[in-house]
């Protein structure tokens, strides 16, 4: 055993201080290792390709409800009213009766009169007999010339007697219908203006009631002189002109919704174009009749109103909320070569449900960012998932090009 600095060691434990002193250099070369910055991953974002389908153009404007005939039941003639028949905004049939006035004393002048033309008749049978005797005489020398003119005048007073009855009765029985006033057409009739025993058309007609049509509805709007120089133009690649669309009753459709609506569930067609522009707001007026059969719009409402006005046979089609805006215009994000975002200027057209129509600015093989947005920033390198637009529109077909999917 030796000593050393008052402590004692084992030759046998100098192995394992030498395992001590490599570890020791291993360690201090370790710290003297340069760092190396390790990127991370690629963002992954969703693309798909637009979507292909034909699409029709629209124009919107703002329109108005209008009832297509609106007449004011009166009271034509004097007396007590007796009967309302309907209920106040009830919907009617025509010729269903809706007011009634006392008939007594207008029956008795029917009466009257019905009495005066038979007596008129009686005494025009007597002349009658009395100038056919008076000519057999005279023809045998028996009566004189002015026997017989006088029996042709008596004759003929008579006669007229008759007419005279005749357009008495008529009138008096004419009297006697207006005591029942009736629907002229079909439609909704207002409350009631006057109640059972009021007098009424003592100074005159007296209103009763408004009864309006409904069904069909009309729809009035009015088009500026460009929109109407477009629609000229595009009525002339048929063939056709304005002229052809008032006489020869095109079948030009138009869709109507009301506020609250997302869609437009009222469909038509234009029945009328004003002859001539409004010369004090530059618009020509043009309306609309939509059948209406449940009675959903009522005249007097504020509606939106569409008419097509072109189509894009093979348009594109984007998510809507994949369209993004800044100083320049719109744009969307698109992945392109080595997957490295691109901003792409886009022009864009009408909104179809969640989709928006691209006019210019994208091709049908682009990858546009439509999911992770956020995340996709121009010039960045990306990591695209395959994904999908919204579903089209109801009615509208995707091109074959477009069936296949989006392509990552």
């Amino acid at each position: 055993m030796r000593r050393l600095l008052g402590r004692s060691f084992s030759t046998t434990s100098r192995p394992g201080l030498a395992a001590c002193l490599v570890a020791a250099a291993f360690a201090l070369s370790a710290c003297n290792e340069k760092n190396e910055y390790a990127p991370p991953p690629a963002a992954k974002v969703t693309v798909a390709t637009p979507t292909e389908a034909p699409i029709t153009l629209y124009a919107d404007f703002t329109g108005n409800t209008v009832a297509p005939a609106s007449v004011n039941l009166e009271a034509r003639v004097q007396g007590f009213l007796t009967a309302i028949d309907y209920t106040d905004g009830e919907a009617v049939k025509e010729d269903r009766v809706l007011f009634e006035i006392e008939k007594g004393p207008y029956q008795a002048e029917v009466d009257l009169r019905k009495a005066q033309l038979e007596s008129a008749q009686a005494t025009e049978a007597n002349a009658k007999s009395q100038y056919d005797r008076q000519v057999t005489l005279g023809q045998s020398a028996v009566a004189s010339e002015r026997q017989v003119e006088d029996a042709k005048t008596a004759l003929d007073t008579a006669r007229a007697q008759v007419a005279v009855a005749k357009a008495n009765l008529e009138i008096a029985e004419i009297s006697l219908g207006y005591t029942t006033v009736a629907a002229p057409f079909n439609g909704v009739v207002t409350r009631h203006l006057a109640d059972v025993g009021s007098l009424v058309g003592a100074s005159g007609a007296t209103t009763l009631a408004t009864i309006l049509q409904v069904d069909p509805i009309a729809v009035y709007f009015n088009i500026s002189e460009q929109q109407q120089i477009d629609l000229r133009d595009n009525l002339a690649k048929i063939g056709k002109t304005l002229k052809s669309l008032r006489e020869e009753k095109l079948d030009m459709p138009v869709e109507v919704g009301v506020g609250t609506d997302a869609t437009y569930p009222y469909a038509g067609h234009i029945d009328y174009i004003a002859p001539q522009l409004d010369a004090k707001t530059g618009t020509l007026q043009m309306r609309a009749s939509l059948q209406n059969p449940d009675v959903a719009l009522v005249p007097g409402m504020f509606v939106r109103v569409r008419v097509p006005i072109g189509k894009i046979e093979t348009a594109l089609l984007v998510n809507d909320t994949a369209v993004m805006a800044n100083q320049v215009g719109s744009y969307v994000l698109v992945v392109g070569k080595d997957n490295i975002v691109e901003q792409r200027q886009v022009t864009t057209g009408p909104v179809e449900d969640q989709l928006r129509v691209i006019t210019k600015g994208l091709e049908a093989t682009d990858r546009v960012v439509v999911g992770a947005i956020q995340r996709a920033i121009a010039g960045n390198v990306v990591d695209p998932v395959a994904g999908s637009m919204a579903a089209l529109p109801a009615g509208a077909k995707p091109s074959p090009a477009a069936a296949g999917g989006a392509t990552p």
